[in-house]
């Protein structure tokens, strides 16, 4: 599954019964999609600590999700995440970092 098609599932799952779908459930309830977001961040955290990369990779994945479904919940989409890369590829990493 790509992201795109990743993020497609998630707007799909808006306005979803939350009591048969969990996508539908974090998208209803914008603060717990950020802390489910949050927990799955460090869960891969760890898991980068301990050296096991199907573990990681788990857990990336994980984050991967999470960070969309928290992205979806607040209006932002994939498409919105891809042009404020490009736009930072205009420019150094140094630079990018300088002006925040």
């Amino acid at each position: 599954m790509s992201l795109h098609d990743l993020a497609k599932t998630i707007a799909a799952r808006t306005g979803a019964d939350p009591d048969t779908s969990w996508t539908a459930r974090l998208l209803s309830t914008p603060d717990k999609a950020a802390e489910k977001f949050g927990e799955e961040a460090v869960e891969a955290i760890i898991e980068a600590t301990k050296g096991d990369t199907a573990r990681l990779t788990s857990e990336a994945a994980d984050v991967i999700y999470h960070l969309l479904v928290m992205c979806a919940a607040h209006g932002v989409t994939l498409d919105d995440i891809e042009s404020e890369l490009a736009r930072r590829t205009a420019q150094s990493g140094i630079a990018e970092k300088a002006s925040r």
